[in-house]
């Protein structure tokens, strides 16, 4: 409760639906969870028609799904999502990295060092949560020095269905450890600039993102096909 404090009228419908998305996305709510309308009422301090009106904006997202008569589940992940989203992605955080490196600044490199840091000492306490909104924030970090509106603008349109994706269970320890090593060399790069090499990683990034979503998939007795 004390992690969801009650919200403020201003902004009601922006900040429910955040804090929904946020659940979804951390893992509170996993896919296929029924959503238990009351109980989220009584955890936010807000009755059923706000509450409504942000279970419709997610289901337009794709979080959700809202059927007649049943109520709203968080929606399932399907597998070919994974194979649609993730290389888009991939050449999206490329094309990023590498109009990064051309603009980084030593206080944007200081920065990015800093947060990267901070993520590996959560990685090493094995602190998951703040760990992944770090980690979220280093990757939108990367986005905002690249300094293209329309990259950012078609990267943040599929943030949430991507993070969604990401996080529907836990990485392996060998799965968590090789992301961390992902971005040790991502830093490397752009200590050195190397829009080349940056891109590179941060393709090869998203597949490894793809590979652990499979593998979290099957954990959850997801179909996989092929």
């Amino acid at each position: 409760m004390n992690e969801h404090p009650l919200i403020a009228r201003r902004s009601l419908a922006a900040e429910l639906t955040g804090r929904l998305r946020d659940m979804i996305v951390e893992g509170t709510l996993k896919p296929g969870d029924k959503i238990a309308e009351p109980d989220l009422c009584v955890l936010f301090g807000v009755s059923r028609t706000p509450l409504r009106e942000s279970l419709k904006v997610l289901a337009a997202e794709g979080l959700v799904e809202l059927t007649p008569n049943r109520g709203a589940r968080v929606a399932r992940i399907a597998p070919e999502a994974v194979e649609e989203l993730f290389p888009i992605m991939g050449m999206l955080e490329a094309l990023a990295g590498e109009l990064a490196c051309a603009r980084l600044d030593a206080d944007d490199l200081d920065r990015l060092e800093t947060m990267h840091a901070e993520m590996v000492g959560l990685w090493q306490r094995g602190d998951w949560v703040p760990y992944s909104r770090l980690n979220r924030a280093i990757h939108e970090e990367i986005f905002r020095l690249a300094g293209n509106a329309t990259l950012s603008a078609l990267y943040q349109s599929l943030l949430v269905r991507i993070h969604a994706v990401r996080f529907v269970a836990r990485k392996s320890p060998e799965r968590w450890a090789e992301a961390v090593d992902d971005h040790e060399r991502i830093m490397v790069a752009l200590r050195a600039r190397d829009g080349a090499a940056l891109s590179a990683v941060m393709r090869e990034h998203l597949r490894h993102k793809a590979d652990m979503v499979h593998e979290a998939l099957r954990q959850l007795g997801e179909p996989e096909q092929g």
